[in-house]
């Protein structure tokens, strides 16, 4: 084989190696440290929207507020994209739109553009954030999950379009964890979002 042959296998061996190892640690990236998730429901608009896509950054801090990729409970293999509203051991509560913690109030600036528009709100009701059993306005966790506080390594979690989200507040969802290999396990936290380019956030 000539010299030059020689080369041309060299150099071909090392980008194959280069391209493998390349993707090795892309793979391990996805595994073990971001999601890379399209959204799809209407359960967070306005905020975000059918086919946005979305990068969520493994094991960091949870804390309210966060939008988080939760494994679906009640649908095994999909995934949900929902806001922190509780934290393990806390009470919550709510009366006519407002958010309690542990008795104090808690602000939900994501929320403004809800509350300009009334047709956001549920026929027949002048909130958007109710009892899906009842419908009512003024809620805790005992009324909707049974129990006063967020079990520990535990989250409560609501769709900001709380009209149609089907979230923490319904038992089929309940409380989620902090173990992302649990059958209810929160994935990330939604750090970025890149599509549709016209939208790009970094949060």
């Amino acid at each position: 084989m000539s010299a030059k042959a020689k080369e041309f296998w060299k150099s071909t061996i090392q980008i194959v190696l280069l391209a493998a190892v390349m993707v090795g640690i892309a793979q391990l990236l996805l595994t073990f440290v971001i999601a890379n998730e399209q959204i799809f429901g209407p359960s967070m608009q306005p905020n975000f929207t059918q086919y946005d896509r979305v990068i969520a950054l493994r094991h960091t801090k949870l804390k309210r507020g966060d939008v988080v990729i939760v494994k679906a409970p009640d649908s095994p293999g999909e995934f949900y994209i929902k806001r922190i509203i509780g934290l393990p051991g806390e009470t919550v509560r709510f009366n006519k739109d407002q958010l309690y913690v542990n008795n104090q109030k808690i602000s939900e600036p994501y929320l403004n553009q809800y509350k300009k528009d009334p047709t956001t709100f549920l026929e027949g009701s002048n909130y958007f954030t109710l009892n899906p059993k009842t419908n009512k306005s003024n809620f805790d966790l005992k009324d909707v999950l049974g129990r006063a506080t967020v079990p520990a390594h535990h989250y409560f979690v609501m769709g900001d379009n709380r009209t149609v989200s089907k979230d923490s507040r319904y038992a089929a969802v309940g409380f989620v964890s902090d173990d992302s290999k649990a059958f209810n396990g929160i994935q990330g936290v939604v750090k970025l979002r890149y599509w549709p380019i016209t939208k790009f956030e970094v949060y």
